[in-house]
């Protein structure tokens, strides 16, 4: 007897329907055969299945010819998830359970004992059984809750093989999981700007870049406070709008990093991986490519500690992120684009011992030692960035002090403000842009070049041939000053706005 039910595949984000049809027919030698292209953890369902099956208080065909097909066989099929349609096709195809398949997706990991374990990429699976017109979803219990973040499609959780044999049959039945209001727990602690002692011109610096989304490097010697900074920065930035939480949860499905039973993500991404990561932890890789550390700072912010011990050539894969706000990988048979629109914060000694430049402590590193240091660095990359400045070590009166600073949530309401009025400014463009940084040239010209005042424009154009700038740090510097604008409401562009932006030029600019 033939049965078929529907599972599904992981292509990048999204979700591809897969057929999986069991024939099952008395033979003189049994044997059960997985046929589509599987993988290893494919193949290896068949024992997961067997031992489950049995273990749910079915038996598993004897005498029987079992063959397993997962259709298209052209499509690779890799991971555990199929082991749930597999252990339904059999039972269905050897008339244990009698129930409406048809309409139905189904999801998950099987333990020996029939007990599901959750699987990742569950909320685009579940996307696609929408477009698809599938009118339930059986999905393991710790993965319901971000299944029934898509509207149109019924969503079970189950428990055990056995749990849901009972409910396709009709003796027990489950209740569809209901969506759940309360945001997934954030991934990461920030800390608050009022806890931070000095520093004022760095967090100036920071709510620029927060405001228009834009890229900083902070330089200065070591315990200055680079790091703390960086990890505040979340606490100034906007909440997500419901598109952008069903992006970055979407990411983290399929990433498989989304804690057991979590609903949407809310809090901003803020990813910091260690020096030492390959350029395809950065940006995503393997031969079914997975989602990178770029991928999963989406809509959020990638921090980069002791940027020049990085890999250069790890380092400079982030040029065509920080440009396009994607990532395409290409394989011999495909390829998958992965978005990255992310806010790239950097932080940096300025010499091997990190205390040139300081006045407390002397740097003994020679000049030629200095000079390989920051040559880690391309130009290039550094044309990318938008917002350079210098964080020097905090005096003692300061780190004695009793008083607090300005709280984030103050100069989170002044970055909502900032980023609202961008918002209202690019509504009509059409292109899909929110910030000042996503501008493109044309929008340069229309929203900043236009609104330059007399004072402004002859003042960017010394700096311009002063610091010989390239037509792309042009760019960034006008960028940079819309946003100083926007965060002193002008509709203007004036003068002293241009001029703070140049001052967070590169002085190797």
């Amino acid at each position: 007897m033939l049965a078929r039910v529907y599972s599904c595949a992981l292509v990048g984000l999204d979700g591809e329907l897969v057929e999986v049809e069991v024939d099952v027919v008395r033979a003189e030698n049994p044997t059960a055969i997985i046929v589509g292209l599987p993988d290893t953890a494919v193949q290896e369902a068949r024992e997961r299945v067997r031992a489950a099956i049995r273990n749910s208080g079915f038996a598993w065909p004897a005498n029987r010819r079992i063959l397993v097909n997962l259709a298209p066989a052209d499509l690779r099929k890799e991971g555990p998830s199929y082991d749930l349609a597999i252990a339904i096709g059999v039972l269905v195809s050897s008339g244990q359970i009698e129930g409406d398949v048809d309409d139905a997706l189904f999801v998950g990991e099987l333990s020996l004992e029939g007990s599901l374990r959750p699987v990742r990429g569950v909320l685009p699976m579940v996307s696609l059984a929408r477009q698809r017109g599938l009118r339930r979803a059986f999905v393991p219990a710790a993965n319901a809750a971000e299944g029934a973040l898509v509207d149109g499609v019924a969503v079970y959780p189950v428990e055990s093989l056995a749990q849901l044999a009972a409910h396709l049959c009709g003796t027990a039945s489950i209740p569809p999981q209901q969506r759940s209001e309360s945001a997934a727990p954030p991934l990461y602690e920030c800390t608050d700007f009022a806890d931070i002692v000095g520093q004022e011109q760095a967090k100036r610096a920071l709510e620029i870049a927060a405001a228009g989304g834009h890229n900083i490097v902070m330089r200065g010697p070591p315990g200055a406070g680079k790091t703390l900074l960086a990890r505040a920065l979340p606490s100034i930035l906007p909440p997500m709008n419901g598109e952008e939480a069903l992006e970055v949860t979407r990411i983290y499905s399929v990433a498989g990093l989304l804690p057991p039973g979590a609903g949407l993500v809310t809090a901003r991404p803020f990813r910091a991986p260690h020096h030492t990561i390959s350029h395809a932890g950065l940006v995503g890789g393997g031969t079914v490519p997975r989602p990178g550390e770029v991928t999963l700072s989406h809509r959020g912010v990638l921090f980069l500690d002791e940027l020049p011990e990085f890999s250069p050539q790890v380092l400079e894969v982030l040029r065509q992120p920080l440009e396009d706000r994607v990532v395409t990988i290409s394989r011999a048979r495909f390829s998958v684009t992965f978005p990255a629109n992310f806010m790239l914060v950097a932080a940096m000694n300025p010499c091997p011992c990190g205390h040139r430049g300081d006045p407390a402590r002397e740097c003994r590193c020679p000049s030629q030692l200095v000079a390989r240091y920051q040559r880690r660095i391309s130009g290039p990359l550094l044309d990318r960035i938008d917002v350079f400045i210098d964080v020097p070590r905090v005096e003692y009166q300061k780190l004695v002090s009793t008083s607090r600073g300005e709280p984030s949530a103050a100069v989170a309401a002044r970055v909502a403000r900032a980023r609202q009025r961008q918002r209202r400014r690019f509504a009509d463009t059409g292109v899909g842009i929110a910030l000042n940084a996503e501008m493109g040239p044309a929008h340069v010209r229309t929203f900043v070049q236009e609104c330059l005042t007399a004072e402004a424009a002859a003042l960017l154009a010394r700096a311009v041939e002063r610091l010989e700038l390239s037509a792309r740090a042009f760019h960034r510097v006008l960028k940079l000053a819309r946003t100083i604008a926007d965060l002193a409401e002008s509709d203007t562009v004036e003068a002293h706005h241009v001029a703070e932006a140049v001052q967070y030029r590169s002085r190797g600019e």
